[in-house]
C-alpha cells in the first residue's frame, strides 16, 4: 500500500498547505452562499446573472436537466386531478400503480413489489427494517446485523446514517447505532497493497468481509448493502471480479444484498440500472433522485417475491404492515416519475449515457498528464478525479488543506458548479448534456484545474 505520511509530523510545506487550506475556507465563508434563480437544460443561473454549467445535476439527480416541460405539465395535471390520497386502508390511485407496474416491468432482476417513500435515505431505512421484517418471518430475528463499505453513503436517517461509512455522518452524532458494520471500500487506487493485482485486491476484500462474517457470526447478519459505484464515496469503482465474489459469500452464509440505485439508476452508468451494469442480483433494489429527475420528491423499494412472500406472512401475524409514511407515494410525484420514465425510455437515455462516457471520461483522462492529478475514475456519466500531492507515490494532500474545495471553488469562478469529495472532483452531468458542452466542461475544469497549482504554488512562500 501507498506510504502515507505519519500525522504528527508536518513539514513545512504540509503546514503551508494547511494555513491555505483555511485561508480559502474563510475566502469561501466571506463570499456567502451561491443562490440560484432559474435553470434550463445545464445550465443554472444565479440571482446575480452569472450562469454555470452544473456538472452534478445539482446533488447527483436532476438527470433530465432544467426546463423539462413535460415533467412540468405531469406536475400541473396531476395536482388540479388529484393532489393527494394516502396508500392505507386498502386505498390507492392510479399514477402510483402505474409507476409500480412500469418499474416492476423494467426492473433489472426480477421483483415482486414496490414499496414508496420520498428521499433515498427513506429507501434505504425502509429496505434496512424489511431486512428485520424478513428474518422474523422466517423466525431468524437474531439476523439484525448489516454489512456496509467504508465511504458508502446509504443516507441520513438515523439507521442509514449508520449504514454509511464515513466519519462525518458519525461523529458527533453517537453513530453508527450496534451492529452496522463497515467493510473496506474496494478502491484499488488507495487501498491496494504494493505490487498486488486488481484481481488479487478483490479476493483479498472479500476474504476479509468472509473474515468479518464469521467473526460476528453468519447468523447474526441480515444484509449487505452496496453501491453499484459509490458516488458519494468519490466514485469508487470496484474491481471487475469483486463483486461477483461478494454475491458467492453472501449466497453462501445466506445475507440479503440491497443495491442502493439511489444515484446509478435510470441510466447514470449506461444501462437502466447499475445492477446491470455491474452485474448484481439483489434481494432488494432502491431507487430515487432519478425516478422523478428530482421535479418531485419520491424514492422507491423493490422488494423480489422471497421478501415479499414472507413480509406477506408476517403481517399476517402481526395485523398490519407497520411502514405507512404519510407521502409514500405521493400521486404528483408518481405522476412525474412515470412521465420521467417515459421520457428515459423515448429517448434512450442510458444508450446516450454509454455513448457520451468515452467523451467525458476521455476527456477527463488526458487530464492525468497535469501535475495535481492521480486518478481519472468512473462509469457511463459518472466520474471522479482524484487531487494528489504526489503522483508517482500517490501521496494525498493533508486533510486541513481543503485543496478539493479549492479546486471546486476555482471551477465555480470559471462558470462550472462541481463537487469535492475531500480531494476528490466528482461529476454528475445531466444526461442531456451534450458533446459541445462536455467539451466546455472538459475545458472550464482544466483552467480550474490550472488556477488551484498556480495558487499552491504562491502558496509555498507563505511564512510560518
Amino acid at each position: 500500500m501507498p506510504t502515507q505520511p505519519k500525522p504528527n509530523s508536518l513539514e513545512a510545506r504540509d503546514v503551508q498547505s494547511v494555513i491555505h487550506g483555511l485561508t480559502n475556507l474563510k475566502r469561501h465563508l466571506d463570499r456567502g452562499p451561491l443562490v440560484m434563480d432559474k435553470g434550463e437544460g445545464v445550465w443554472v443561473t444565479d440571482i446575480h446573472g452569472n450562469r454555470y454549467l452544473e456538472a452534478m445535476s445539482g446533488l447527483w439527480c436532476i438527470t433530465l436537466g432544467y426546463g423539462q416541460e413535460r415533467l412540468v405539465a405531469a406536475c400541473a395535471e396531476q395536482m388540479r386531478r388529484l393532489p393527494y390520497y394516502p396508500l392505507t386502508d386498502h386505498r390507492g390511485h392510479s399514477p402510483v400503480i402505474e409507476l409500480a407496474e412500469k418499474l416492476i416491468e423494467i426492473a433489472p432482476v426480477p421483483m415482486a413489489r414496490v414499496w414508496f417513500s420520498n428521499s433515498g435515505s427513506e429507501g434505504n431505512d425502509c429496505a434496512a427494517r424489511m431486512a428485520w421484517y424478513y428474518w422474523n418471518a422466517m423466525q431468524r430475528p437474531e439476523r439484525r446485523k448489516f454489512l456496509a463499505h467504508r465511504q458508502a453513503y446509504h443516507g441520513n436517517t438515523i439507521a442509514t446514517a449508520s449504514l454509511t461509512g464515513t466519519e462525518s455522518t458519525h461523529q458527533g452524532f453517537g453513530l453508527p447505532l450496534p451492529g452496522f458494520l463497515h467493510v473496506r471500500c474496494p478502491h484499488f487506487f488507495r487501498q491496494a497493497a504494493d505490487g498486488e493485482t486488481e484481481e488479487q485486491f478483490a479476493t483479498r476484500l472479500v476474504h476479509e468481509v468472509e473474515a468479518l462474517i464469521l467473526k460476528e457470526g453468519p447468523e447474526t447478519i441480515a444484509a449487505f448493502f452496496t453501491e453499484p459505484v459509490l458516488a458519494a464515496g468519490g466514485v469508487i469503482v470496484p474491481p471487475a471480479t469483486y463483486f461477483a465474489k461478494l454475491q458467492k459469500i453472501l449466497k453462501k452464509y445466506d445475507i440479503l444484498l440491497v443495491v442502493d440505485e439511489v444515484v446509478t439508476g435510470f441510466g447514470r452508468l449506461g444501462d437502466m440500472f447499475g445492477t446491470t451494469t455491474m452485474n448484481l442480483a439483489p434481494d432488494m433494489i432502491v431507487c430515487a433522485k432519478g425516478l422523478s429527475s428530482a421535479y418531485a420528491p419520491i424514492s422507491a423499494l423493490l422488494v423480489n417475491n422471497r421478501i415479499f412472500e414472507a413480509a406477506v406472512r408476517q403481517s399476517d401475524q402481526v395485523g398490519t404492515f407497520g411502514l405507512t409514511l404519510t407521502y409514500s407515494g405521493h400521486p404528483v410525484s408518481a405522476a412525474v416519475a412515470r412521465e420521467a420514465l417515459r421520457i428515459y425510455e423515448e429517448q434512450n437515455i442510458a444508450a446516450r449515457a454509454r455513448s457520451l462516457e468515452p467523451v467525458l471520461l476521455g476527456g477527463l483522462g488526458k487530464l492525468l498528464d497535469h501535475p495535481l492529478v492521480g486518478e481519472v475514475r468512473g462509469l457511463g456519466l459518472l466520474a471522479g478525479v482524484e487531487l494528489v500531492r504526489d503522483k508517482t507515490t500517490r501521496r494525498p494532500f493533508e486533510r486541513g488543506a481543503n485543496v478539493g474545495r479549492l479546486c471546486a471553488d476555482h471551477a465555480q469562478r470559471r462558470g462550472l458548479i462541481v463537487r469535492a469529495i475531500g480531494d476528490t472532483i466528482t461529476f454528475c452531468p445531466p444526461l442531456i448534456i451534450t458533446e459541445e458542452e462536455i467539451a466546455e466542461l472538459l475545458a472550464r475544469f482544466r483552467a480550474a484545474l490550472d488556477d488551484t497549482a498556480k495558487e499552491l504554488s504562491q502558496a509555498s512562500s507563505l511564512q510560518i
